[in-house]
This record gives structure tokens, sequence and C-alpha cells, in this order.
């Protein structure tokens, strides 16, 4: 698909991962909805650096657990920009606690209603109001939604289930809509510590972590190519091959 001139929604599109897809979107000529939760000066900026490439942004707020919420941002999104042709499902969080026993049930059900319940309430509202339109999906799961990973089992189940939900979406909406995901392995978003970096390079063949930007190319090349869906592109540099 040719991206210029097109709309995008990315959720949690104001910083680390997403700030680099809404980045890479407008470097493309597309223009971007900056999706964001609370931290509206980091949406604030992302928006600005967009703009000053060329194209249009809109910053938009909602809490992505909430389908009423989701579904209010939709309609913004297409009050302000007229259509969407690219949803991608970014936002996300870790959790507090990694072990078994230190998980409550409240932080379980926050992580899956954020990273999961959120990626089912933005793809569905999207094709709710945006069917004629929207072309292309692409989730951001994780290498932990295939091997466990480290930060706990609750984020790995969660991870785990959008990969699930991405084959089930791309049969449902073919030949319609295009729906692929992204599972990176750790990223440099600026909030690891020096030590938790060096032990997850350590882990890494390539002796490093990736950048967001390296995530954002990927997510590129799978709203270019029209000949790819229900897929899941590692992006690791060979920490875990399947």
């Amino acid at each position: 698909m040719e991206l210029k001139g097109k709309n995008a929604l990315v959720t949690g599109g104001s910083r680390g991962i997403g700030r680099a897809i809404s980045l890479a979107l407008a470097d493309k000529g597309v223009n971007v909805a900056v999706h964001y939760h609370q931290n509206a000066e980091a949406a604030d900026l992302t928006t600005k650096k967009i703009i000053e490439k060329g194209v249009r942004a809109e910053k938009v707020q909602a809490d992505v657990k909430d389908s009423d919420q989701v579904l209010s941002m939709m309609k913004t999104v297409k009050k302000s920009m007229g259509s969407l042709q690219i949803l991608v499902n970014n936002a996300g969080l870790s959790g507090a606690n990694s072990s078994l026993l230190s998980i409550k049930e409240a932080e379980w059900r926050e992580v899956l209603d954020v990273n999961l319940t959120g990626v089912f309430n933005c793809s569905r509202a999207a094709v709710l109001e945006f069917r004629k339109d929207l072309k292309k999906m692409v989730n951001i799961s994780s290498i932990a939604g295939k091997m466990g990973g480290t930060i706990g089992c609750h984020y790995a189940a969660s991870k785990a289930g959008v990969i699930g939900m991405t084959f089930a979406l791309a049969r449902e909406l073919a030949p319609d809509i295009w729906v692929n995901a992204v599972a990176p392995g750790p990223v440099d978003t600026g909030f690891l510590s020096p030590n938790k970096e060096k032990k997850l390079s350590q882990a890494t063949p390539f002796g490093r972590i990736a950048s967001p930007e390296e995530i954002a190319h990927t997510v590129l090349y799978l709203l270019e190519n029209d000949y790819v869906s229900g897929e899941v592109v590692d992006v690791n540099a060979g920490r875990y091959m399947d």
C-alpha cells in the first residue's frame, strides 16, 4: 500500500515504540492520530514533531480498557481526519511485579485489560467506524508472547493473546483488511536501568537491544507489503527463533 496521504492511528503513540512508529509514518507522508492515556505532555511533543514533518497530527485521549472511551476516540478521529486506513495497536504496560506469587489479581486484570482487551476494543471500534476505509492493522506483541520472557506470566499471557487475535482477525477480515503483528525482543525505550539493559544485551546474540526505530521500520514493511497478512514478525536479533 502506498502510505503517502493515508491516515493512521497509533495507540500509545506518544512515546517509546509508539512515538518511533508515529514519526516513521510521518516521514512516509502519513497523517497521524497520536493516542495517549495520561501523558498529554508527551503526546503534545510527538504531535509537534509530526507536524514539523509536513503532515497532519491529532492528539486523542482514551483508556483502551474502556470500550466506550475507545469508540468515542474513533469518532473523534473520524470527525477530525475523515477516514482511517491504518491502525497500529501499540498501547501496553508490563505491570509492577513479575513473579507468580507477587502478582495480585488486580494487577493480572490490569495488564490483560490494557494489553489484550485494549487491542480488541480498538480493533473492533476501528472496524465499526472505518470498515470501508481501514486497510492495514498492525498489533505490537512481544517475544514474551512466544517464549514467556522475564516480565511476568500476566505480560506473557497478554502478548500471546495478541498473537492469537492477530491470526483470528487476519482470517475474519480478509480480503478487505490486512492484519499482522510484530513481536519485539527487548527495546531501548528509556525505561531500563543500565544493569537491566546490560543483562538483556548479553542475552542477545548481537550484544545489544533494539532501538524503537528498528521496530518502527518493521511496522512500515507490514503496512507497505500487500501480500503479507496473518504474520508475526520477530524482531529480536536471534535471541529467540521458532
